[in-house]
């Protein structure tokens, strides 16, 4: 049966097998071979594919589809619907969870119950679950609502900062550095989002030295790591190639991390290439629910069950069950958002044998 055959990600380590033409799930036999991952209770007959010498072993995967992905959307999402949601994924295996960001109101209202959604959040001791925070009085809201992590996020764009901060870099880039050394003395956890990474939406490409230069300074105010954002989407291999080689002449691989969105087409495309630079934490949104409102015709980032069905056919380790992952996007796209169709195509491909209820 497909639906078992594609069944849960083996937490010690992924087999795979290769379909045959009439195997590939729905529409008629078709040409070429698909990997997918082995559940377990078919023969043990099929190959085992080497993993590449330059791919890791395992990945950090950070979902910020309860933040990023919400926060974009049109509709005010009910605190019980994302609380379900988190704990859906708290379920599919993802150990990293942007739950919220404490915004104004009048600024995101799709994240307006930030305090309420915090003290709901299920008892879980081995998941993070990292807030968003602007500024300084939005880090104590957070403190006081019992965050353990909080991320910042800055650009080396000063048109996107001016848009999204009503500042400039200089006085963003002070205020979060004294905020940072305040969360260090306080115990607690920094990442940091540098946007535009890439290309920016008001002035487009930026220069990977701007970029380099930003993450290294963020490194040096004390955050653990900096996801470099595609925050437009419109990053090729070519050009995050080109990024990432001025970044890791300034930062170690290890405190690098990728978010990709996937306007173009290219953010599996685009992680790949990070991977073979050895990059080993990726953002992603399940679903590929999400946007940037500041970033137009900037579509979600890479939808989760998209990069954990490649990394499981890459031999990468991801700790995720696939089908459980697949369940809860189809709760809040479908049941929650009201979409007839998900942004990824996994989840598109692959029915799940029980509906899924709100």
């Amino acid at each position: 049966m497909l639906s078992r055959a594609l069944g849960p990600f083996r937490p010690a380590g992924v087999a795979v097998r290769t379909l045959t033409n009439t195997e590939l799930p729905r529409g008629p036999a078709r040409t070429g071979r698909a990997v997918i991952p082995e559940g377990g209770e078919d023969p043990p007959k099929y190959r085992i594919q080497a993993r590449h010498p330059n791919w890791p072993e395992k990945v950090k995967i950070v979902e910020v589809g309860p933040r990023d992905g919400l926060q974009n959307e049109s509709i005010f999402v009910r605190t019980d619907d994302k609380l379900k949601f988190i704990n859906m994924l708290v379920d599919a295996g993802l150990k990293h969870i942007e739950a919220t960001s404490f915004v104004s109101a009048r600024a995101v209202p799709q994240l307006q119950d930030a305090e309420t959604l915090m003290r709901e959040l299920p008892d879980a001791p081995d998941v993070t679950f990292p807030v968003l925070v602007p500024n300084q009085k939005q880090f104590v809201r957070a403190l006081e609502s019992g965050a353990k992590e909080i991320a910042i996020f800055t650009s080396p764009s000063e048109r996107f900062l001016r848009a999204n901060m009503r500042a400039t870099g200089e006085e963003v880039n002070d205020a979060y550095k004294q905020l940072v050394t305040e969360a260090q003395a306080k115990g607690i956890p920094v990442r940091g989002y540098l946007s535009c990474a890439i290309t920016c939406p008001y002035v487009g490409f930026m220069d990977p030295d701007d970029v380099a230069r930003l993450a290294e300074a963020m490194i040096e105010w004390g955050c653990y790591e900096v996801s470099l954002g595609d925050t437009t989407g419109a990053g090729t291999p070519g050009s995050t190639r080109s990024m990432l080689y001025s970044v890791l002449q300034r930062i170690p691989v290890e405190q690098v991390a990728l978010h990709c969105h996937d306007s173009y087409g290219q953010a599996l495309a685009n992680i790949l290439a990070g991977l073979e630079m050895g990059v080993t934490t990726f953002d992603s949104s399940a679903g590929g629910i999400g946007g940037c409102p500041y970033a137009p015709r900037s579509s979600g980032n890479v939808a989760t069950e998209d990069l954990v069905f490649m990394l499981a056919g890459m031999q990468i380790h991801t700790g995720v069950d696939l089908m459980k992952l697949i369940a809860a996007t189809k709760f809040m796209s479908r049941m929650v958002l009201n979409r007839k169709k998900s942004h990824s195509k996994v989840v598109e491909a692959f029915p799940l044998d029980e509906t899924v209820t709100r």
